[in-house]
This record gives structure tokens, C-alpha cells and sequence, in this order.
């Protein structure tokens, strides 16, 4: 299998599930005129991330990395309209392409968008009193997400989610005389939900548009 056929099924599938969505193309039309990455997710990976809000009733939201708001858009959309979603951004640029998408999607009111070094903002966000959250979602750089994780477990509430994404890097996650850090990072992360006794989680690896990677899912089942 190749990933030109893998990207044909992924645009047979949202051909006939996701279909084109004006805010959502100008998103991506605007990020990549600003020449951010094209790394945000897929279409179909998008709309999987809203049906997972809205099956749990998400209310507040939590993503960590949002270059230029396309998942943070479908994430937005899942919300009531009193609901609402901090997303944090270290780069400056990438923070103000979403800014413009977020306002043109219409979801500009529901969205807290906190620009500096993740790390730095949730140990703010923790001194606020607005968790627990109902979904975290974390699409930040790979070598913090043990760091990241550590956090979402502390402000998302029982029953809530934690999503993390690229936890497979085509494959690489196997090698584990890895010296990459964003591969250890990802390491660290398995091992610790394999034993982390407050979740229940598994993770998919998934071909696509994107390449071979995939993502984890934990349950929280315990209190923050």
C-alpha cells in the first residue's frame, strides 16, 4: 500500500462525509499562504475530533497547539453556545493567522487563544480555577508531551478526554534506541497511560492524507 492510495480513500471518505466547509478551506488556504506547515489535521480527523465532543457533552475545551486553527474550528463548533475553548500558541504568526480563521468561522467569542510556551500557560491556567475541562487535546511538540499529559490528567474531569496526537510518527514509536527526542517524548507518553491507573486508554495508528501516524484516547476515570 502507498500513501497515494491512502490519501485517495481519505478523499473518497470525506468526499462523502466531510463535505467542503467555506471557514474551514479558507483556514487552510490562510494558513498555508502564511507558509505554516501543513500539519494540522485531516479533514475526516477533524470532524472525528467534533463528534467526540459532542458525544460527551463538551462544555470546556482544552487544546494544547494551535497553529492555524483548523482543529481548533471543528473542536469550537462541537460547543453550546455558552461553552468555550482555551487553545494555546507559542508562535507569535501562527497565533494570529488562527485569530483572523477564528473570526471568520464565527467562533472568535467561544475562543480563549493564549499565546507563549505551553508549559509556561497551563501552569497559569492552573492558578485559575477554570478547570476540569471535558476534552483536552494535545497536537504540540512531541518531546513535551509526557509534561502535557501530566497537566491534562490534573484539570480534565471524570469521564472526560484526553486526545493526543502523532503518537506513532510512521512507525518510529517502536525504536526504542531512539535518540530523536520527539520519538522519547512519545515513548515516555505510552508507557505512562500503560500504567497510569486514572485512565483507561488506548492508542490507533492511522494511514491517510497524513501519512502513517496516529493518536492516543484516554478515558479519565478518577476525580483531578
Amino acid at each position: 500500500m502507498s500513501e497515494q492510495l491512502w490519501s485517495a480513500v481519505d478523499a473518497y471518505l470525506c468526499g462523502l462525509l466531510v463535505p467542503g466547509d467555506p471557514a474551514l478551506d479558507a483556514a487552510l488556504e490562510a494558513s498555508a499562504a502564511a507558509g505554516l506547515p501543513p500539519i494540522q489535521v485531516a479533514p475526516n480527523q477533524g470532524k472525528l475530533l467534533q463528534l467526540l465532543a459532542r458525544m460527551i457533552g463538551a462544555r470546556r475545551i482544552l487544546e494544547i497547539g494551535t497553529l492555524g486553527g483548523y482543529s481548533t474550528i471543528w473542536l469550537a463548533r462541537a460547543l453550546p453556545p455558552d461553552g468555550t475553548l482555551i487553545t494555546l500558541e507559542a508562535d507569535a504568526k501562527h497565533a494570529d493567522v488562527a485569530r483572523a480563521n477564528f473570526s471568520r468561522a464565527g467562533v472568535d467569542r467561544q475562543i480563549d487563544l493564549r499565546l507563549g510556551l505551553a508549559l509556561d500557560t497551563l501552569k497559569q491556567i492552573s492558578t485559575e480555577g477554570i478547570a476540569p475541562f471535558d476534552l483536552v487535546f494535545i497536537d504540540a511538540d512531541k518531546a513535551n508531551i509526557p509534561a502535557y499529559f501530566s497537566f491534562a490528567l490534573d484539570f480534565t474531569r471524570r469521564g472526560g478526554l484526553v486526545i493526543v496526537d502523532n503518537v506513532i510518527r510512521s512507525g518510529a514509536v517502536i525504536d526504542a534506541a531512539s535518540a530523536d527526542p520527539d520519538i522519547r517524548g512519545i515513548r515516555q507518553f505510552n508507557e505512562r497511560i500503560a500504567r497510569e491507573p486514572r485512565v483507561s486508554a488506548t492508542a490507533i495508528q492511522t494511514v491517510g492524507s497524513k501519512g502513517h501516524d496516529g493518536f492516543a484516547l484516554a478515558l479519565v476515570t478518577a476525580d483531578p
